[in-house]
């Protein structure tokens, strides 16, 4: 009897610790108009992936959007955001940093209007 019990809480122990490790994480469509081709999609892709808290990038350049998961204990969307903006891409309503616009390659630019 005494090894059931000691069975039976050190079940409910892992149980406990497990449940305890999950993080809560969520998941979003972020608009990326200036987004224009494979090498944007690398890019951002590559700078978000080492952005802290973020588990997951795609970028589907061709329908301009960024989908982005994280972990909701380490960032937040508005974060996301600033860091695509600090990458040289639009998102959102959160324009692109300039001095980074200005380092993407040109085919990686918003063609000048005339």
């Amino acid at each position: 009897m005494r090894h059931i019990q000691l069975t039976l809480v050190a079940i409910f122990a892992l149980a406990t610790t497990a449940l305890a490790q999950q993080k809560a994480s969520e998941k979003a469509v972020i608009k990326t108009p200036t987004v224009q081709c494979e090498e944007c999609k690398g890019r951002i892709e590559k700078y978000l992936s080492h952005q802290d808290g973020i588990t997951s990038v795609k970028v589907d350049f061709k329908k301009k959007t960024t989908t982005v998961t994280w972990l909701t204990d380490r960032t937040n969307l508005e974060a996301i955001k600033t860091a695509i903006a600090n990458s040289g891409y639009d998102a959102d309503d959160v324009t692109a940093e300039e001095s980074a616009y200005n380092k993407l390659p040109k085919c990686c630019k918003k063609p000048a209007k005339e």
